[in-house]
């Protein structure tokens, strides 16, 4: 077989970005198939104005992703169909001078596509419209000057056509390297605006671009919700250390693992008929954060708290509602106050249900000393000794100050809960009936449990 068409079809096995086709024809051409085909390839070329008309007219007619770009400018893309074809048809007679000047324009029209949104199957219909046309008129040109030429045509028909395929590949691996490009950047901008959000730092001028990118009312009702595994750090546990700062450079890093894109399976399972369901997730330094869109009524929070599915070891705080997305970085806080009120051995806390404790949390220093000034007597005490008062102080407490149902959790009677009562007001000089002393011995256990201290 001649060079001419010889040096196309072996390109094709060579190094290339373009797959190889899974199945190809055996090349029937010989030297006088190929000079007919490039007789009638010359006068394509020469014509070249006229075949773009037609192709542009079918493409307008035939391929409605590509007549909105049509009716808005149809010059681009008149020339940017000239230009392919002029490469492609210079092809098929110079394959070594064309063939890479070829590639590069198929792979422009794949990226260029692929940023203007249009179908990947509407792009290769448009290649393939024009290999037909391109075809057409050859044979047309062939059987114009002889028609005895035709039989000699169909010789090289595979190889037009394997070099249609050639480029539709070109096109196709362009359009899905572009594709996830633009993915890549669209997802990295969402990651970083969640971020942002969460921050406290986006600006106002942002928040409507935001709310549309991320599918969001900007001035709808919002809840964060911390999630955490494992123990606490060391002290009140602290969240999130630099805040922002960790937040945006888990997104520069491109390390989120749940929101927009494809997700991994978040750290708690949300109820599937609550809206937060489709809540965005976000990475920080040290816990992981979801955005919940809040549209139910006023209790929609304590039923979602009682609902979230959280797995052994793992702790979730939720902070309180707050409106618009401009107020995302104070719901973020409010998360991480809950969250360092949660148990070490892990659970759920929803602030508003917790305000106490989360006083004790925000303020470690302050809720230190306190618990050191109530129960330090109690130190001096059997470690035994100590503990029984403290537990039996503490049932006390979440029984509403009654000693009945404190001996009923703890399997003693009544009796000895108010001996070990009395006990505790006689070695810290506190009066458990006086509400300020009350108020100090809750959040200094509160300190204690929590803190450590």
């Amino acid at each position: 077989m001649p060079q001419v068409v010889r040096s196309r079809n072996g390109a094709l096995h060579g190094p290339s970005p373009v797959p190889p086709l899974p199945h190809r024809f055996r090349s029937l051409a010989d030297r006088e198939s190929v000079e007919v085909l490039h007789r009638a390839a010359r006068v394509l070329v020469a014509s070249l104005p006229a075949l773009t008309d037609r192709l542009v007219e079918a493409l307008h007619a035939q391929e409605p992703a590509y007549r909105a770009a049509i009716d808005s400018d149809r010059a681009e893309v008149w020339q940017e169909v000239h230009h392919s074809l002029r490469h492609n048809v210079g092809s098929l007679i110079q394959p070594r001078e064309f063939r890479e000047s070829a590639h590069r324009t198929s792979r422009w029209i794949g990226e260029i596509r692929a940023e203007q949104g249009v179908p990947l199957d509407a792009v290769l219909h448009a290649f393939r419209m024009g290999g037909a046309m391109v075809w057409q008129d050859l044979v047309d040109e062939t059987a114009r000057r002889d028609p005895d030429d035709i039989r000699l045509l169909v010789h090289v028909a595979a190889d037009v056509w394997n070099f249609v395929d050639e480029h539709c590949g070109v096109v196709a691996d362009a359009y899905r390297q572009a594709e996830r490009r633009l993915s890549w950047r669209r997802e990295n901008r969402q990651r970083l605006m969640v971020a942002a959000l969460l921050d406290g730092t986006a600006r106002i001028a942002d928040l409507a671009e935001a709310a549309e990118m991320l599918g969001l009312p900007e001035q709808g009702r919002y809840a964060v919700l911390a999630v955490a595994v494992g123990p606490r750090g060391p002290g009140a546990g602290a969240v999130g250390g630099g805040h922002g700062a960790g937040l945006a450079a888990a997104s520069d890093a491109g390390v989120a693992r749940h929101g927009p894109g494809p997700a991994a399976r978040p750290p708690v399972a949300l109820p599937a008929a609550h809206p937060g369901a489709t809540a965005l997730w976000h990475p920080g330094p040290d816990a992981e954060f979801a955005i919940l869109p809040l549209t139910g009524p006023p209790g929609e929070l304590s039923e979602l708290a009682a609902a979230l599915d959280v797995p052994a070891g793992t702790r979730a705080g939720i902070g309180s509602a707050v409106e618009g997305l401009a107020a995302l970085g104070d719901a973020r806080r409010l998360a991480e106050t809950a969250l360092r009120a949660c148990p070490a051995a892990g659970g759920t806390v929803l602030l508003d249900e917790h305000l106490p404790d989360a006083l004790v949390v925000s303020s470690p220093a302050l809720a230190g000393a306190l618990a050191d000034r109530v129960l330090g007597p109690l130190d001096r005490l059997d470690p035994a000794d100590r503990d029984v008062i403290v537990e039996t102080l503490t049932a006390w407490l979440d029984a509403d100050g009654s000693a009945q149902r404190a001996g009923a959790r703890l399997y003693c009677h009544r009796n000895t809960v108010l001996n070990r009562l009395r006990r505790f007001e006689q070695l810290t000089g506190r009066c458990l009936t006086r509400p300020r002393d009350a108020v100090e011995v809750s959040l200094a256990l509160a300190a204690r449990r929590l803190l450590g201290t």
